[in-house]
């Protein structure tokens, strides 16, 4: 298997010990034992799953979670913690965290849980980027800038498809069902709305192309 993750964890015995296991399974781990190094490994490469400790010297759990969850990482994270009650894991949920696993736990447990994990994207990032254009998922509105981007409800759909596979082309078929889903309308109804967003991204100079791909469908790319 090929899957890389962040380990963030100061208790230097149990990271020591999930390094090694996951190695023998085959899973690429790097591991900081403080939220800072933690956060600067998350902004310097790419990982399929980070699992953060909730309670962390110098930037805890959440914390982190939260700032990457700003920044639109939509990275999945497992938060491993002594916490189980409720509010705790609702806290966590609220930050941003996917899962969460009491200590202490088997680790096999934890590496079912990222395996699993490492298979989507996360769905609690707040926002989408590319280029000089951010897309807030909660308010719907995206910017250049200080420049908001005239969006139909329609076109903010597609932006955020296109934006969520960035630089990955994005078949008609996927962006129409994530618009309509069933309900499919007349084909020439994508095509309308794929123009208007084309045209208002190079109203603001977005710095991004909305290109065709004959026979894949469209992608987002920076220009």
């Amino acid at each position: 298997m090929s899957i890389n993750i962040l380990l963030v964890e100061d208790d230097i015995d149990l990271a020591a010990t999930i390094v090694d296991y996951f190695d023998m399974e085959g899973v690429q781990c790097d591991h900081a034992a403080n939220g800072v190094h933690g956060l600067n490994l998350i902004e310097q490469n790419t990982y399929q799953v980070l699992i953060l400790d909730l309670n962390l010297p110098r930037l805890d759990g959440l914390s982190i979670c939260q700032r990457i969850r700003e920044q639109g990482n939509d990275t999945p994270v497992l938060m491993l913690t002594a916490r189980d009650s409720l509010q705790d894991k609702v806290t966590g949920f609220e930050k941003g965290t996917d899962d969460y696993l009491v200590k202490p736990f088997e680790i096999e447990e934890l590496m079912v849980r990222v395996l699993a994990l490492s298979k989507r994207r996360s769905g609690q990032v707040n926002q989408l980027s590319l280029g000089k254009l951010t897309f807030n998922l909660k308010s719907r509105q995206a910017v250049v800038g200080d420049q908001p981007i005239r969006l139909t409800p329609t076109t903010a759909k597609i932006l955020e498809r296109l934006l969520r596979e960035q630089e990955a082309p994005v078949s008609r078929e996927m962006i129409a069902h994530a618009i309509w889903g069933d309900e499919q309308p007349d084909s020439n109804s994508l095509k309308v709305h794929i123009h208007h967003l084309r045209k208002q991204l190079v109203a603001v100079d977005a710095d991004i192309v909305l290109k065709s791909e004959p026979g894949q469908g469209f992608v987002l790319t920076k220009s």
